[in-house]
């Protein structure tokens, strides 16, 4: 009787699955939390191009901080984004102020956006959030 058990196969692939499935499971996990991971930058990246976007539009909108911040929280709603728009001005190829009236003034705008990631899950030392920044700059057009 017990020899007729332990010459038996049947169960066996039971046990295997039963040992694999928990890696398995570990794995597809990880799979969609770096899923999640790309899918926030990507949209972090995508806000900091809409508030370019906006921001250069002219030189009205080059100096407008609210609404270049409007245009990123538009393009990537309840994210939580920190937006940092600002402007810079070149002259000759070298930087300087950006004061009006003087001709062959060029002007920058650089927006930088950050946002956190929260993972779903707590991962034995890998930490739980992650910081995303993305920035962009653009020459100004209509000048």
């Amino acid at each position: 009787m017990i020899r007729r058990f332990s010459s038996s196969e049947r169960g066996t692939a039971l046990v295997e699955f039963a040992l694999v499935a928990p890696v398995l499971i570990f794995l597809m996990i990880g799979l969609i939390e770096v899923g999640r991971y790309m899918c926030f930058g990507i949209q972090v990246a995508h806000s900091a191009r809409a508030a370019l976007q906006y921001q250069t539009r002219n030189l009205t909108t080059v100096g407008d901080t609210g609404g270049t911040r409007n245009a990123a929280l538009q393009d990537a709603p309840n994210l939580g984004l920190t937006v940092t728009p600002n402007y810079y001005c070149s002259f000759n190829g070298a930087l300087t102020s950006c004061f009006s009236g003087t001709s062959g003034l060029v002007y920058f705008a650089k927006v930088q956006v950050s946002g956190t990631f929260h993972s779903m899950l707590n991962y034995p030392g890998i930490p739980n959030t992650f910081v995303v920044t993305s920035s962009a700059v653009m020459r100004v057009t209509n000048q």
